[in-house]
């Protein structure tokens, strides 16, 4: 009886590790490294490189998570063709490093085949950074912003452009073709061209990140915005509305909700190129400085505005008393009214203390060379001659 048992017993094991030694490993889940191509969405979670040799149609939101980083490399092209539900979000703690080149630019752009602004999104970045609205969720994309991290890291941009972008939800609610929510001063953006947008080429919502070498080009809205108290600052900045249509070349604002939120929006810019579309009634200005900005902006060329430096709200007016808002060496070409000062009222109001904003320098070169296309700007982007 008991050789029995022990002879029973034996099999049982053998059946035992046998079946075990059969179990198939678990299905892995899918990679997004292998996202489509040709239907380019979802979450990025992990480390994603493109693949420059193919086309990645936009199709819906591509998502960079906390921890992610997306990478693009020269020459890759991604192609919108999902309007408002299109577009490229790197949230907080996520990174995105589009690395082109002068010959071989990263390209955002229409996947349709008659191109118009407004197609696709574009490319929103969140950040930890100090804002003085204190943040919360992004207008587009609708996730978190701000922080006060001032020298967050959402990655490196250079040598990209952004075209037809700008999709609208509703007339109060549209994408720029650049939106940086509270993004800080270790992320590095240079060498971005912004054409065709349906709505602001660039702009900061708060934080403290620096952009160099920037084009806004046949923008709808503003070629350069910024609000709720961004204190980075720019450099080499071209902006070219001369086709009948366009709003400001900067639109300043400290913060519309609250003009005296501190930290005051300060940025410090430099050398920088406006060309607008002259009179279009009561708009168009080259700088429109307002909500209680301040901030310094030296070596600076406008043309054909109807108003070349507009100040509006009596907190922005403030500051041209303290000195912290003010224009140095600029150059007006075809401009109809140099300055214009407004109160909080919308009244205008005169004097001569507000001279001291801005001086003029005749010699201004603006981006580099005056009204003209800056060398810089040339061999990569686009629609500027």
């Amino acid at each position: 009886m008991k050789k029995t048992l022990f002879g029973l017993t034996a099999i049982l094991l053998t059946f035992a590790v046998a079946t075990t030694s059969c179990k198939k490993d678990p299905v892995p889940e899918p990679d997004v490294n292998q996202m489509d191509p040709n239907d380019w969405q979802g979450d990025i979670s992990d480390k994603v490189t493109l693949d420059a040799s193919k086309t990645y149609k936009l199709t819906g939101m591509i998502d960079v998570l906390d921890g992610a980083e997306l990478t693009i490399p020269a020459g890759t092209i991604i192609e919108g063709v999902g309007g408002t539900s299109a577009a490229i979000v790197v949230h907080q703690g996520g990174k995105i490093f589009v690395n082109g080149t002068k010959d071989q630019p990263v390209v955002m752009t229409s996947g349709l085949a008659q191109k118009n602004r407004g197609d696709w999104g574009g490319l929103v970045i969140c950040g930890r950074a100090t804002c003085n609205s204190g943040g919360g969720m992004s207008e587009v994309g609708d996730v978190p912003y701000g922080g006060d991290i001032d020298n967050d890291n959402s990655g490196v941009i250079r040598y990209l452009r952004i075209e037809y972008s700008g999709a609208a939800f509703n007339s109060e609610k549209e994408y720029n073709g650049l939106s940086l929510f509270g993004v800080g001063s270790g992320t590095k953006i240079e060498y971005v061209q912004i054409h065709e947008n349906a709505d602001d080429g660039i702009e900061f919502y708060g934080g403290t990140v620096t952009a160099d070498y920037i084009v806004s080009s046949h923008i709808e809205d503003d070629m350069f915005d910024w609000t709720e108290g961004w204190s980075g600052g720019g450099s080499n900045w071209y902006g070219k509305n001369d086709q009948g249509y366009g709003n400001r070349g900067m639109e300043c604002d400290n913060w519309s909700k609250n003009f005296a939120a501190t930290p005051v929006a300060n940025p410090t810019i430099s050398n920088v190129t406006l060309i607008g579309s002259g009179d279009q009634g009561d708009e168009p200005q080259a700088l429109m400085l307002r909500a209680g900005t301040a901030g310094s902006i030296d070596n600076v060329v406008v043309k054909n505005w109807k108003t070349g430096i507009e100040v509006r709200s009596d907190e922005s007016i403030a500051n041209i008393a303290n000195s912290t808002l003010k224009v140095t060496n600029i150059k007006f070409v075809d401009v109809a009214a140099e300055l214009v000062v407004k109160n909080s009222d919308n009244e205008t109001v005169t004097g001569e203390e507000h001279a001291v904003l801005y001086t003029v320098n005749q010699n201004a070169t603006g981006a580099g060379a005056g009204t003209a296309v800056p060398e810089w700007a040339k061999g990569w982007t686009i629609g500027l001659e």
